[in-house]
């Protein structure tokens, strides 16, 4: 008697949408139509059917891990003597390093500008939590949630404190400004990168933006 499913066979195809097969032990076959979503395995590594060799970027292989997070703060305002940022702010508690692999801005109009990027600086406002954060992976379920925080505020005044100012870049009007970093940013519990964003060089104008990070999370070993 033959393992295979006919998927044109109604009869099949009402067993397969009533969870007749709900796991891989008890399925005929391999066949993806024998899972709902969340009975899918966790994603692993697993023994191909032929030896090959090859380089993985580091990047899939965080997000293989269910380690790389992206995001963005949106509507970003700032001008008329006001500035605006956004943060990866890695928590006291979180457990695990940060690693900055990528960042833009985008979407400033009006107005030429200025990024400033700080480390471990507290910056001026009151912080908000962005809700535009998802993991890279979304075939682990339940999906995994960042320990690290993405925050932003607008139309603040001052400057940051503390920390360190580590480089700038400035910008044209609709010009994106991306940067790989590829995980070389490396912040511990506490710690944050910032991009600062002012247009001191047409300070009348009021301007917005949009910055996104790309991130991965490395859990803190105790060898003690």
């Amino acid at each position: 008697m033959s393992n295979n499913i006919n998927l044109n066979d109604s009869k099949n195809v009402y067993e397969i949408n009533n969870l007749q097969y709900p796991n891989i032990t008890s399925c005929p076959n391999t066949s993806c139509m024998c899972f709902t979503r969340c009975n899918l395995p966790n994603p692993s590594i697993f023994t191909p059917s032929i030896q090959y060799q090859v380089d993985v970027p580091i990047n899939l292989a965080k997000s293989l891990e269910g380690k790389y997070f992206v995001g963005y703060a949106d509507n970003l305002s700032f001008g008329k003597g006001t500035s605006a940022w956004a943060r990866l702010f890695n928590p006291p508690n979180s457990g695990v390093n940060l690693h900055v692999t990528v960042w833009t801005i985008s979407d400033v109009s009006e107005s030429p500008f200025r990024a400033q990027i700080w480390f471990n600086a507290i910056p001026p406002g009151v912080p908000q939590e962005s809700p535009l954060v998802t993991p890279a992976n979304l075939a682990f379920c339940p999906p995994v949630s960042p320990k690290v925080k993405l925050q932003y505020a607008t139309n603040v005044s001052g400057d940051p404190v503390g920390g360190i100012k580590a480089f700038v870049r400035r910008g044209q009007p609709e010009a994106t400004i991306v940067d790989d970093e590829q995980g070389k940013f490396i912040f511990p519990p506490g710690g944050s990168f910032l991009v600062f964003l002012s247009n001191p060089e047409t300070p009348n104008v009021a301007a917005s933006g949009r910055v996104a990070f790309g991130w991965w999370e490395e859990p803190i070993c105790n060898n003690k």
